[in-house]
């Protein structure tokens, strides 16, 4: 498929700049993929989609504090970086991207925070604003680590300034394993309550680690689809969640993939009999039309802006015409879209 095919006129009003009060109130289209039938319902009604013993799968991914401003020696010019993944813990080695990238050399030093707290130097270029970094810090890895928490700002993928509530909200409330640097937007939209209440009607949750990188929002530039690539991202997938998910698809159960990062990490393990195997490494695993997908049942997603990796996903899920018409009803019933925005329950 083309790029120009994912092309549609999103209003900026209906980008969602801010989430709910409640995580759960968020609206929820629920998209019936065989009868094409569409309802609307508030993002707590999913319970009324799913029995005793379907499976919900979560990404456990806990986005960290990537982004850092500081300065760079001498000239004293301003400098962004974002942290994109830990190279080396002992040696404190980081990828990163730079901006502005064309000042930024081999063998410069980089200042952060208030005393110059945290000092980095530039070892390597990577791509044109990729760079490599390692940190100068003497203390305690768990110091270290706290330094960056001290002064990273949580990456959010808005065009405003973030805000306090953001180190929260930008995050599921089930995020345990540090390391994504972009939230598992999907599983935004539950509630400690919300999920209480399904885990009595006796719906199992099973968590992956898909660690999100900045891919997923990285400008797709070929029309060819077949020729994009897609950086590399964490995947874990642990042994209990794979007996749960194998148990529940050998008892006819659904498996309901929470995110398009959790449906992307389960297709990267599929055995042969379309059952899920343990994993743990890494994937650039690209989904779009067509593709037949081996385990989810369902699909919970948010509403995509154009071009992106993640809408493509869902149109591969629910076929490409039928979301031409869900996003068009999305955008005549006001649905939010993006981060903060509603969510889409495709089954």
């Amino acid at each position: 498929m083309k790029l120009s095919q994912f092309k549609f006129d999103l209003p900026s009003e209906l980008i969602a700049n801010h989430p709910k009060e409640n995580r759960d109130d968020s609206r929820l289209m629920v998209i019936d993929r065989k009868t094409q039938k569409i309802e609307h319902h508030q993002f707590k009604d999913i319970i009324n989609f799913f029995d005793d013993g379907d499976t919900f799968v979560t990404n456990n991914t806990k986005v960290f504090p990537a982004r850092l401003y500081g300065y760079k020696e001498k000239t004293g010019a301003r400098i962004e970086v974002f942290l994109l993944r830990e190279l080396n813990r002992d040696t404190r080695l980081w990828d990163v991207l730079v901006n502005p990238a064309r000042k930024i050399r081999i063998g410069n030093k980089l200042y952060f925070g208030e005393d110059d707290a945290l000092v980095a130097e530039v070892i390597d270029n990577t791509t044109s604003r990729g760079r490599t970094l390692r940190f100068l810090f003497d203390g305690p890895y768990e110091d270290f680590k706290a330094t960056i928490q001290a002064l990273g700002e949580t990456p959010l993928p808005l065009k405003r300034d973030v805000v306090p509530e953001d180190k929260d909200r930008y995050q599921t409330i089930y995020a345990r394993n540090e390391g994504g640097v972009a939230a598992p937007t999907a599983g935004m939209h539950f509630s400690r309550e919300l999920i209480k209440r399904l885990e009595l009607k006796g719906i199992d949750f099973r968590e992956l680690t898909l660690h999100t990188g900045l891919g997923n929002f990285r400008q797709i530039e070929v029309e060819d689809l077949s020729k994009h690539k897609m950086d590399s991202e964490q995947v874990i997938i642990p042994q209990d969640t794979v007996e749960a998910v194998n148990k529940a698809i050998d008892a006819k159960k659904k498996i309901v993939a929470v995110g398009t990062t959790v449906m992307k990490a389960m297709e990267t393990s599929v055995t042969i009999s379309k059952h899920l195997k343990p994993y743990e490494g890494w994937t650039n695993k690209f989904i779009f039309p067509p593709y037949e997908f081996s385990i989810a049942d369902a699909l919970i997603t948010n509403f995509h802006l154009p071009k992106s990796q993640m809408m493509m996903l869902a149109a591969a899920y629910c076929d490409y015409d039928f979301l031409n018409e869900i996003y068009k009803i999305a955008i005549k019933e006001k649905y939010r879209f993006f981060t903060y925005g509603d969510a889409m329950l495709i089954k």
